[in-house]
């Protein structure tokens, strides 16, 4: 018989905007939707990755392995950690389906059930769901529009009490582009400290910073111990779909997580395995390339947005979204999206998908060639004339 208290905690989880926007876009016929909504690299996996993958599985690399991963991943993982400067050993890293299930696995032994998880706000939605979901409670803390969302951790310090057990991290920030300064960051980390609690680090876009580099959070804290390392090699290498990642820090958590793990997935795809390897440990030049390019587009999308009447937006530090204030269009973020999609055929994440700290925004991603920002770019600035010349 299913547990009604866990029927129950999946049917008030709330639905995730951005699917559904993204739902609402396949089903539209519009003859030339323009997709800036998807977060995720519109380049292909590089050539030595997928032969990696191709000759693992040749060689007979399709068996089960470790729970906790192969161990030549495991230690370049370590190592890619220690030349960020993290203290990390290959026997506490937990190679998982993804970042998504590394948090989620990081969640469920970092906290018990009716703990809280602070998230500061406006914030990718999964830390949000997936506490739900491991009994505990979200507590948002919404980080100031006024001040382009740069990290508060006075904000975020008041925000936790006793019942603290996990403070979740993401710098570079999905939707806003910030990094966060890691002298703040740090503050977080010495209250948690002070309450038991751990810091889950998401950096699963490290290496995507354009303006000053993210330092890694284990690298510059007191208390490392207190602080668990999200990656994946999802955005770095325009691997989403191999659905690779990993956690790495104290070993009371990585202990635990192999142990659930070993219970829901046994390990990670193995011929993926041996991809990411190869991501890790081979040549860099396409990564760059592609970060370059990113930049590009970036300068782009502030030059357009800047162009444009009664919308405005800071410039994105890291990752690939743009996170723009429509705060003088009528209607809620959601309602601004679906006018954006079904008059002019444009798909843009509503901000109210990210959390309280977002409503009044449109997360708008420039993970897309020039031509198709300008082209979306475009339509948009006619959308805000438009409406803005109806309301005059």
């Amino acid at each position: 018989m299913t547990d009604p208290t866990v029927s129950n905690r999946v049917a008030e989880i709330e639905p995730q905007q951005i699917r559904t926007l993204f739902d609402l876009a396949n089903a539209h016929d519009g003859e030339d939707v323009v997709h800036l909504e998807v977060g995720e690299p519109d380049f292909p996996t590089p050539d030595h990755v997928v032969d990696a993958a191709v000759r693992a599985a040749r060689d007979g690399e399709t068996n089960y392995t470790p729970n906790a991963g192969i161990d030549p991943l495991r230690a370049a993982v370590a190592e890619t950690l220690r030349e960020r400067g993290v203290d990390a050993a290959a026997d506490r890293v937990v190679v998982t389906t993804g970042g998504v299930e590394a948090l989620y696995l990081t969640l469920l032994t970092a906290t018990d059930p009716g703990d809280e998880v602070v998230v500061p706000t406006p914030a990718w939605p999964n830390p949000l769901s997936q506490t739900e979901l491991a009994g505990a409670e979200p507590v948002e803390v919404p980080l100031s529009a006024a001040e382009d969302f740069a990290f508060d951790a006075d904000r975020v310090i008041a925000a936790m009490s006793d019942r603290t057990g996990a403070v979740v991290l993401t710098s570079p920030s999905n939707p806003t582009g910030r990094v966060f300064d890691v002298g703040e960051m740090e503050r977080v980390v010495e209250a948690a400290a002070e309450r038991d609690a751990f810091v889950v680090a998401d950096e699963v876009y490290h290496e995507l910073t354009y303006d000053r580099p993210q330092p890694s959070l284990a690298s510059v804290t007191a208390h490392p111990e207190r602080v668990v390392t999200i990656d994946s090699c999802s955005k770095t290498y325009a691997m989403t779909g191999w659905r690779v990642g990993w956690l790495a820090g104290p070993e009371a958590v990585t202990a635990a997580a192999t142990k659930i793990h070993e219970s829901t997935t046994s390990c990670v795809n193995t011929p993926a395995q041996y991809a990411a390897l190869a991501a890790l440990t081979g040549p860099d030049a396409p990564v760059q390339e592609m970060k370059a390019a990113f930049e590009r587009r970036r300068d782009r999308f502030v030059e357009r947005v800047a162009a444009i009447p009664g919308v405005s937006m800071g410039t994105p530090e890291g990752a690939f979204y743009a996170f723009v204030d429509v705060s003088a269009l009528p209607g809620s973020s959601m309602d601004v999206a679906k006018r954006l999609l079904y008059e002019y055929d444009v798909v843009a994440a509503p901000g109210s998908a990210f959390g309280r700290g977002g409503e009044d925004h449109l997360r708008f991603s420039f993970a897309n060639d020039v031509e198709r920002i300008d082209l979306g770019m475009d339509r948009f600035e006619r959308m805000v004339r438009d409406e803005r010349s109806d309301a005059a």
